[in-house]
């Protein structure tokens, strides 16, 4: 199955910038699933380092943990 997640969301909103991105890296990645993460649109912030480094949302990993391990599992991000 291929997986096409998108991210609309920035800093503003922490849990919901980082639920894209953990649903891509903690559960399609464990499942074997071939997927990619879109940022459009508030989420394209996230792409600056210092911004991904403060952002933590309520009940899921820091952002930068979770682009990490899309990172080591050779996931595309677009942006």
């Amino acid at each position: 199955m291929k997986i096409l997640y998108l991210a609309i969301t920035g800093a503003s909103d922490p849990t919901r910038a980082s639920i894209p991105l953990h649903i891509a890296a903690n559960g399609s990645v464990e499942a074997g699933q071939e997927c990619a993460v879109v940022l459009a649109g508030d989420a394209t912030e996230l792409v600056s380092r210092g911004t991904a480094e403060r952002v933590e949302g309520v009940g899921v990993p820091p952002v930068k943990e979770l682009f990490q391990k899309l990172l080591d599992h050779q996931i595309p991000v677009y942006v």
